[in-house]
């Protein structure tokens, strides 16, 4: 997989420096590069508790984005999923301490705890106070003597952070931090694994499958489950989770992106969370976002903490690094009423068996060329045109009962409407256009053909399509001017014409093709007028 990168030898401590160079002077970082790593605050004065925390690359914005006041003091990097050397860790912690001490936060994997744990006995060799605290909040594997340190590590960077910056001392941050240890729960899940500059990928997951309870190093899950969609997932991992929350008590949650994850299917997973067998004692949520990530890794993790007053509060606290999201209480979803003249007012429904067959059987053929659409559409586009025309033809299925369906005239406007409130996209106004202005020539006296006509010529002014543009126009225009004298089948023959000539058409005037050059579109017919195609042919059988 090709990334972003230069030399693989390089790239740890590259982003480090664009890191420090984007910090606006907050950070620095110290000399020693490239073996030593170590990112700390510019302003740190030595006065209070000190907090030093880090661990191999690949989990930003993890540890170095979470340095600055209210959170850490200094983050120590190793390479990509690798633990720092002791002389790394060393030269964090003497860096910072001064007379209060410093607190080690670290997740539990061997090299980390080996690493950190000699640091902290040479530096007390300088007779420096330094406290270890293993964060091991993983319950992935319950049987396993040593959990893994994942996620949950950014309660205790905040928390032990905000108490650090009041001016705690060590013995208070140290409790804070072992009590906040204690209490925290984490699980992930990944539908895919994550790209290690320099390495092939693993393809350990087949389509149709997610790994539940892997860790932050692309190592294997627990148990690889049978993936069908978000709410799914949610429930799997909300059942690990449930045993470790106690009944009645609110508790902080806490969903991280693990890199590959888009913002839209983050948000969706914390839709499902709130309304998930856990949701009774959900109280505050912090992201979604991308705190503790695994590369690229497309998958996410829920970590749960009972946090009540100090802690709450430390939570709440403000901080300086950019990367933490903040935490909110989780409410629901407040509906507010459309404004005055927006609600629309819907004519009286009627029934009409053969308009009713035929509007479904229309229904019927876009849902079941949604895929065949969305394929063409990919060679130019974005791959949705088969789901925008399927979804709309779902909405107006679900509203047929509603329809008056015995009055054609008013059926055109229902239809434009239904359209203009379901159907997103461009297509969507310009077929609500269509439809609504279908209506208004019905209205006069125009057959439905001639009003079907009308209603394209309407189209046509306000989206700027001519025949020829490549755009659906050009199977919609000569398929209704055929309409009228022969029929569905000589529709069905001039729409399949007008929607072939577009494959051959390399320049777009109208539409999203406009953009795409003459190579991606030569042989690709239009996936509107190729809809349209269909349409009109599967009508006939």
């Amino acid at each position: 997989m090709t990334q972003f990168i230069n030399k693989k030898e390089d790239i740890v401590a590259e982003a480090i420096d664009g890191l420090v160079a984007a910090s606006g002077g907050r950070l620095a970082r110290l000399d020693g590069f490239p073996h030593i790593r170590v990112v700390v605050r510019a302003d740190w004065d030595r006065s209070k508790v000190a907090l030093v925390s880090g661990g191999g690359a690949g989990h930003e914005p993890a540890h170095a984005g979470f340095v600055g006041p209210g959170m850490l003091t200094a983050a120590v990097c190793g390479d990509v999923f690798a633990s720092p050397s002791v002389d790394a860790v060393l030269a964090g912690i003497l860096a910072v301490t001064g007379r209060a001490g410093c607190l080690l936060i670290v997740k539990n994997y061997t090299g980390d705890r080996l690493n950190f744990g000699l640091a902290a006995e040479r530096a007390r060799a300088f007779g420096l106070n330094v406290r270890v605290v293993i964060v091991d909040d993983d319950v992935a594997l319950p049987d396993l003597p040593q959990a893994r340190g994942v996620a949950g590590t950014l309660f205790v960077h905040k928390i032990a952070g905000a108490l650090a910056d009041s001016g705690a001392d060590l013995a208070t941050v140290t409790a804070a931090a072992e009590q906040v240890i204690a209490g925290i729960h984490s699980i992930g899940m990944s539908l895919d694994t994550c790209t290690v500059p320099g390495a092939p990928k693993e393809d350990r997951i087949p389509a149709g499958k997610a790994e539940l309870g892997l860790g932050i190093h692309g190592e294997a899950g627990v148990e690889q489950v049978d993936y069908v969609d978000a709410r799914g997932a949610v429930a799997m991992v909300a059942e690990k989770l449930s045993p470790f929350m106690r009944p009645g008590v609110p508790h902080t949650v806490l969903i991280n992106n693990l890199g590959g994850a888009s913002v839209l299917e983050m948000q969706v997973l914390l839709y499902e969370l709130a309304r998930s067998p856990i949701a009774d004692r959900i109280g505050h949520v912090i992201g979604p976002a991308a705190m503790m990530t695994s590369l690229d890794m497309r998958g996410f993790s829920v970590s749960v903490y009972p946090a009540d007053g100090t802690h709450l509060a430390a939570l709440e606290a403000p901080c300086g690094p950019a990367a933490w999201p903040g935490i909110s209480r989780l409410t629901p979803v407040e509906v507010v009423n459309l404004p005055d003249g927006l609600k629309p007012i819907k004519p009286l429904p009627s029934a009409h068996a053969p308009t009713r067959a035929f509007l479904t059987r229309c229904c019927e053929i876009l849902i079941g060329a949604e895929a065949l659409l969305n394929q063409l559409d990919a060679k130019a586009g974005d791959g949705d045109t088969g789901s925008t025309l399927a979804g709309a033809a779902r909405s107006l299925l679900s509203v047929m009962d509603d329809l008056p369906l015995a009055d054609h005239t008013q059926l055109c406007r229902a239809i434009g409407l239904e359209l203009s409130q379901t159907m997103g996209g461009s297509s969507g106004v310009l077929l609500a256009i269509f439809f609504a202005a279908a209506g208004d020539a019905a209205s006069s006296g125009l057959s439905l053909t001639e009003a079907l006509k009308a209603g394209l010529q309407r189209m046509q002014e306000i989206g700027g399509a001519q025949l020829g543009d490549r755009t659906m126009v050009d199977a919609l225009h000569p398929a209704l001017a055929s309409l009228a004298e022969g029929g569905l089948p000589a529709a069905a023959r001039a729409a399949r014409e007008g929607a072939n000539a577009t494959a051959q058409m390399v320049r777009a005037k109208a539409g999203r093709s406009t953009y795409i050059n003459a190579e991606q579109l030569r042989g690709h017919a239009d996936p509107g007028a190729e809809a349209v195609a269909i349409l009109f042919e599967r009508l006939q059988g």
